[in-house]
């Protein structure tokens, strides 16, 4: 039992990558965390933890622990919530991180009515469209748009996030309308900095895989920013329908190449492995899944109001 408590407190000052937050979290001193910390390595024969006077990483044998380490942390965390009963109501302090566009348009407008079902949680939200490194930055959900590679982090898919080749039409009547990716070379393509092939769109299209070298008179990571350049007719842009969904429903935009399918991504709910038995992460994304599926709202069809009959006096 005393090493099971040892193991416990390693996984807690890696998370929280100091002896003095560690202890402070767990309400006890920075000397007992050290110690115990020592005593572990010191009875497996191995260094668990580097140590410099700024910071802790693990070696090679201290992270392959810690994974074990962590698992069996959830595994208690979960049994204490059982019997505390904290697992029924979600509470505390959710930590979540979102791409700008996404929150803005779909997020941030859900977030009233999950406050409103469970006033004991708080939500610190945090908009920024560059990866975040979920557990080094501490956040307990991250949404991602992405194709996801293989990690530690469990995921959740939330919806699609098709993406189209799209314009004002008056750019397309004044221009000319693409009939193949290729064509698109002769266009003032906006161009998004944080696309993995920046300045080349693949496509997979009738005949495979392709893509296309582009270039434009404007390069953002805003995608804000590019739907606002695009209904202005200032050029074309590769955008998810979660922006620019409204805009090609009501006109003003219009897409093109609709032969041709981006690579598939998704919207998904990361988080990090050791917290997956957490009421406030499970209670958020299940909202979200109920929300976003089957059918998102930016894929939906708009609804048209139906005409009032006119009767004659």
């Amino acid at each position: 039992m005393q090493d099971l408590n040892a193991m416990l407190v390693f996984a807690r000052v890696v998370e929280a990558r100091s002896f003095s937050a560690a202890a402070t979290r767990m309400g006890v001193s920075k000397s007992a965390v050290s110690k115990q910390v020592s005593r572990l390595e010191d009875r497996l024969g191995a260094r668990l933890l580097n140590r410099t006077t700024r910071r802790l990483s693990l070696t090679e044998i201290g992270a392959a622990f810690y994974e074990r380490c962590a698992r069996i942390a959830a595994e208690a965390e979960e049994a204490e919530l059982a019997v505390t009963r904290l697992h029924q109501e979600p509470r505390g302090t959710l930590r979540v991180n979102a791409p700008q566009s996404f929150a803005s348009r779909h997020l941030s407008p859900l977030l009233p009515e999950f406050l409103a079902a469970h006033p004991e949680l708080r939500i610190d939200l945090t908009l920024a469209d560059r990866i975040v490194d979920v557990i080094e930055e501490g956040y307990d959900v991250v949404i991602r748009i992405a194709e996801l590679a293989d990690s530690s982090l469990i995921a959740r898919k939330l919806a699609d996030a098709r993406r189209v080749v799209c314009a004002a039409p008056a750019y397309w009547d004044a221009r000319g309308r693409p009939v193949a990716p290729a064509d698109l070379r002769a266009h003032d393509c906006l161009g998004y900095s944080y696309l993995a092939s920046r300045g080349e769109w693949p496509f997979e299209g009738p005949d495979g895989p392709t893509s296309v070298k582009v270039t434009g008179t404007l390069n953002t990571n805003s995608g804000d920013v590019l739907m606002d350049a695009a209904t202005a007719g200032r050029g074309v842009v590769f955008l998810p329908t979660f922006i620019c969904g409204a805009a090609l429903a009501d006109g003003r935009l219009e897409a093109v190449l609709e032969d041709y399918e981006a690579a598939p991504r998704g919207v998904f709910a990361v988080y990090p492995h050791n917290r997956h038995l957490s009421a406030k992460v499970r209670a958020f994304v299940d909202f979200l899944v109920a929300r976003f599926q089957p059918t998102p709202p930016w894929q939906q069809p708009a609804v048209t109001a139906t005409p009032v009959p006119v009767t004659s006096a």
